[in-house]
């Protein structure tokens, strides 16, 4: 039985369910255990941010590289990673030792990460632009396939820990609030401690030695974190699935048993929803810089106040998550919620078009704070409580896909939907950035102006196209959810099934011949 009384088959737990011979009964996954592992996402968050805000800017205005090929060298490693994904997700999925499937692609991944990622911070001083090009793109590629090599297995575990339906939630809930907060912290780091004006560079973003500063911090984090993540669960090893038997099987075959596996229902339709959304996301997150720039006609200071919002929206997001999994269950609940994050965000939009939103101008006692930031940081906070939470829950909900597919064919293959899911959002993700410039194409909004040059009809303009793009990708993606056939009731029955049909093996090979 898991810690919430519900069954447990001896292929999710070890080979005689709850117990491992002179062992004892299985660890108990607490808060402790639940929040070290997801303390592992601290690596990724800083990766993340550090490739969408610094990279760009920092090997283009810094050490010298064309925009373009800097654009180039991280497009080509995105490819090679998301041929990486898949192949990393099934080897994890199949893996022998006396280590169990995951952890030793975790302890591995560990140290390249933290050193490549410091490499890719510390480029050489005195080589030419064509050097430069291929060590970023060497060194982007070493760092992505790294991250994916402990990403990959360590969210695999989540299905792997505990078969609860809410516990799942939970632990996806730490993976979400580490991801944020480690990222962002070392962020805001970056910008008022790393890249503070000098005497020698009043503009801080320019002063190489930030970067480097930078990159050596969050090499120690990563290792850091990684490791603790991996060491917090290893004593789970012996209750952990273990791959099944080697069936000795051709490649052309392992393909035809991989596309079976994959072309299950719900495992569909939840890649649908995060393909759709990864979209709706890219066009978002293009667009925030134009609509702080020249909608809100705030400051770089007062943009980078926002982050804050994702802090507090993050930790309650940790919270929420599992209660409304109890209360409403994850599709329910998630759905509702990724709605309701995306009409949120809508209202100081349509506020503003509506002549209802409070002017941008400065007032408040002689101080200058934008009277639409408090405003602006209450919808933010909401709107991402929402929507961290949706996220998480749906996360969940392609954990239970695990058991759904072990039912109908035998096999437990978290690491393979994880990875095939992971593959989808990163191969669109670009799409997302087509769209958004094609928008702002179609708006015909000009380059290089200052927010007081625009023409309001422009501006107005791309909130009136924006609004609706997101509708429509948002409601596809809450279109395709409703193909989902999981709920808590039909994962307890496929737990039942798995468990009997495990002491049912377990029974045959004990009785005398």
């Amino acid at each position: 039985m898991t810690q919430s009384g519900a069954p447990v088959s001896a292929s999710a737990t070890g080979p005689k369910g709850g117990h491992v011979a002179g062992l004892g009964p299985r660890p108990k996954v607490g808060t402790i255990t639940k929040a070290l592992y997801g303390f592992g996402s601290v690596a990724f968050g800083i990766k993340d941010n550090g490739f969408r805000v610094f990279l760009l800017l920092f090997y283009n205005q810094v050490v010298g590289l064309p925009a373009s090929q800097v654009a180039l060298a991280i497009m080509v490693a995105m490819l090679i990673d998301c041929l990486i994904d898949p192949v990393i997700g099934h080897v994890s999925d199949n893996w022998r030792s006396r280590w169990g499937r995951r952890h030793p692609f975790m302890y591995a991944a560990a140290l390249p990460v933290a050193l490549s990622f410091l490499l890719l911070w510390n480029p050489p001083l005195d080589w030419d632009p064509r050097s430069l090009f291929w060590y970023l793109v060497v060194v982007t590629v070493v760092v992505r396939t790294f991250i994916t090599l402990y990403e990959i297995p360590s969210s695999a575990m989540t299905a792997e820990l505990t078969t609860s339906y809410d516990d799942r939630s939970s632990l996806l809930g730490w993976r979400y609030f580490f991801a944020w907060w480690g990222g962002l912290s070392l962020t805001v780091v970056m910008f008022f401690v790393f890249l503070a004006p000098t005497a020698e560079y009043p503009v801080g973003q320019l002063n190489r030695d930030g970067y480097a500063r930078y990159g050596e911090v969050a090499a120690v984090l990563m290792f850091i974190s990684i490791i603790v993540s991996a060491a917090s669960t290893h004593r789970f090893i012996p209750w952990l699935p273990q791959p099944a038997p080697d069936r000795g099987l051709t490649f052309g075959q392992t393909v035809k048993e991989v596309g079976s596996t994959l072309a299950i229902r719900p495992f569909i339709a939840i890649t649908l929803v995060g393909l759709f959304a990864a979209i709706a996301q890219g066009v978002s997150f293009s667009l925030a810089f134009y609509f702080a720039t020249y909608f809100w006609e705030l400051s770089s200071a007062w943009t980078g106040f926002l982050v804050l919002e994702s802090f507090v929206a993050s930790a309650v997001a940790l919270m929420a998550a599992p209660m409304l999994t109890r209360r409403a269950g994850k599709k329910l609940g998630g759905a509702v919620l990724l709605a309701a994050s995306v009409l949120i965000g809508f209202i100081p939009l349509m506020l503003r078009l509506l002549g209802l939103f409070p002017d941008n101008g400065v007032v408040i006692e002689g101080t200058q704070i934008p009277q639409i930031v408090p405003w602006l940081l209450l919808d933010g906070v909401i709107r991402g409580i929402l929507g961290i939470t949706a996220a998480i829950l749906i996360t969940a909900m392609l954990a239970d896909v695990v058991e759904y597919s072990e039912e109908r064919t035998g096999r437990r293959s978290e690491g393979l939907f994880f990875a095939s899911t992971s593959l989808v959002q990163k191969a669109v993700s670009g799409v997302g950035v087509m769209v958004a410039g094609l928008l702002l194409t179609l708006v015909e909004f000009p380059q290089g102006a200052r927010p007081s040059e625009v023409d309001p009809a422009v501006i107005r303009n791309l909130a009136l196209v924006y609004m609706p793009t997101l509708i429509v990708l948002y409601g596809a993606a809450l279109a395709v959810m409703q193909a989902y056939n999981i709920t808590r009731q039909t994962h307890a029955d496929t737990l039942a099934v798995i468990t009997a049909r495990a002491e049912a093996a377990e029974g045959t090979m004990q009785t005398p011949l």
